[in-house]
């Protein structure tokens, strides 16, 4: 884990103003501007509470996974990666990102879960699934949906490791750090976004929202 914990990631991107950057152009790494756009009714439930903006629109995801796959093909030329989604958040970003990598690669899945029910405050981390590949030996990409206080992704890499791949990296689409508790910090990044609880495109608030095409913030109770 010393790589995870101690090394800086491989000049994982930040979006600004819809324009790409390394975090190394940019002194601050300011998060995403929220794009304020009024939701359609159709994503809100009586029971449930609303998505209030749209923080990532589904043009926006589609070309910020484009530049990911091109980073994550860069380092794995002539590779075979065992590719290892987070469940369940991570479904419709790994689906999206293994469609842009022409390489050849195995695929599997682990559950740790953090959220039980209509809650938008994390709890104790409970392994749902297991590996069932063998890694030893052989290059891994992590690959989550968001990398927020850091206990989940902490956690599948410790479990990793230990399991003497050749090499562990990590791959989320969203990035928060303002309740960041372990210091890990991922190799590839798609978007840094404000301190608010998310839904959307894999995201979900008690099992809902998860079907939705692009990311949403929630309006907090």
């Amino acid at each position: 884990m010393d790589r995870l914990l101690n090394s800086q990631p491989t000049a994982a991107p930040s979006i600004g103003n819809g324009v790409l950057r390394r975090r190394s152009e940019s002194a601050s790494s300011s998060p995403l501007p929220i794009v304020r756009q009024t939701h359609s009714p159709h994503w809100k439930e009586a029971s449930l509470p609303a998505v209030k903006r749209v923080l990532i629109s589904e043009e926006r995801l589609a070309q910020q996974i484009d530049a990911l796959a091109q980073r994550i093909l860069q380092d794995y030329q002539n590779e075979a990666p065992v590719i290892v989604g987070v469940l369940t958040g991570s479904i419709l970003f790994l689906a999206d990102l293994i469609r842009r990598l022409p390489i050849p690669l195995c695929i599997d899945f682990v559950g740790v879960s953090s959220y039980r029910g209509k809650t938008t405050r994390p709890g104790p981390l409970e392994t749902t699934k297991k590996l069932s590949v063998e890694v030893k030996g052989r290059r891994v990409l992590v690959v989550d949906e968001i990398l927020d206080s850091g206990r989940t992704l902490q956690s599948v890499a410790q479990t990793i490791k230990s399991l003497d791949p050749q090499d562990l990296r990590t791959c989320v689409l969203l990035e928060k750090t303002a309740r960041r508790a372990d210091r890990i910090q991922a190799d590839y990044v798609g978007f840094q976004i404000p301190d608010c609880f998310v839904v959307g495109y894999g995201l979900d608030y008690d099992g809902r929202y998860r079907n939705l095409p692009f990311l949403g913030a929630l309006e907090e109770e």
